[in-house]
């Protein structure tokens, strides 16, 4: 893995991208290390990269793959890495921590209708309504992240109590053998390894988590620290532009970023090509992280509500 960049490296390398085109950068790419769980909002990431494209905006970023939104977060902040991708809910748990990270650019969107991810229970398992999950034991990536609140906010509007819910802490691709195997009654995960999961037949879907939330928010986002965006606020810009780029193409693309995704999640291909896409955010809006915000204060994961333009990134 490449080194990280440093604070004093990072400032002269923000006002280099700033001061020279892009052509005059290619010269002299900036390497950065960056890391995120192995889902489909990392697409337009990893096809950046593929294509050259970020390697155009002056940057040689390597990317990483982390077991859980948590977990990037850990590693951003112990400066592992310069930036992350992470579940919304990872970065809202560190925002009313203190912690003071901020939000760059988009990653997944949900959007009602497209189901890539949700709760898993065995294919003969009597679990059918939020009642039938009280008391029983679910399989997250991560404590109190968007899985808790999915499961939480599902059960809840569906005849259960959400505070009955017994959480289990396991790593997204070993979720569904979890399941599988009887450790756990029910598995919240997403693609691909939701749609890997439903191909073996052992498992079937339960529901769809997301739309208990809200029709339409952000799933993932783009971070870094305050103090590294305010010292590298070109490279915070190529960055932002190659993935504004990047998501537009993959949006439109699938089939064509198919790979990119696969090599990166260790899944088939073929598995790919079949699940259902998501959307891949082109701007950070606040009307797409404030769903999420709010029913995280409903479910007492957080203290209370705050407004999503707090730890947004605005330079």
């Amino acid at each position: 893995m490449t080194a990280p960049v440093t604070r004093g490296r990072a400032l002269l390398a923000g006002a280099a991208l700033a001061a020279f085109p892009l052509a005059a950068r290619a010269q002299s790419l900036i390497p950065i290390d960056a890391g995120g769980v192995p889902e489909d909002g990392m697409t337009p990431a990893l096809y950046a990269q593929d294509a050259g494209i970020l390697r155009a905006h002056g940057l040689d970023v390597h990317f990483a793959a982390q077991r859980s939104g948590s977990a990037t977060t850990a590693a951003v902040i112990g400066g592992a890495y310069a930036l992350g991708k992470a579940s919304v809910m990872s970065l809202i748990n560190a925002h009313v921590h203190g912690v003071p990270l901020v939000l760059i650019f988009p990653g997944g969107v949900y959007k009602s209708g497209s189901t890539h991810s949700g709760m898993i229970v065995r294919s003969d398992s009597p679990i059918r309504t939020g009642a039938d999950v009280n008391g029983k034991l679910v399989a997250v990536s991560a404590l109190n992240d968007l899985y808790t609140i999915g499961a939480y906010a599902w059960v809840d509007a569906h005849g259960g109590d959400w505070t009955s819910l017994k959480l289990l802490e396991i790593p997204i691709s070993a979720i569904a053998e979890a399941v599988v195997s009887g450790r756990v009654d029910v598995g919240n995960l997403t693609d691909p390894f939701y749609t890997s999961a439903l191909d073996t037949k052992k498992v079937r879907l339960l529901a769809d988590t997301d739309a208990a939330i809200a029709p339409q928010f952000a799933l993932t986002a783009w971070f870094s620290t305050r103090d590294y965006v305010r010292a590298n606020p070109g490279i915070v810009r190529a960055f932002r532009a190659a993935l504004h780029e990047a998501a537009i193409y993959a949006n439109d693309h699938h089939a064509q970023t198919v790979d990119a995704i696969a090599k990166f999640s260790g899944q088939d291909p073929s598995v790919v090509a079949r699940m259902n896409r998501m959307a891949y955010g082109t701007e950070l809006d606040p009307k797409l992280i404030q769903p999420l915000i709010d029913d995280a204060a409903k479910f007492k994961v957080i203290p209370a509500a705050f407004d999503a333009r707090d730890f947004i990134a605005t330079s």
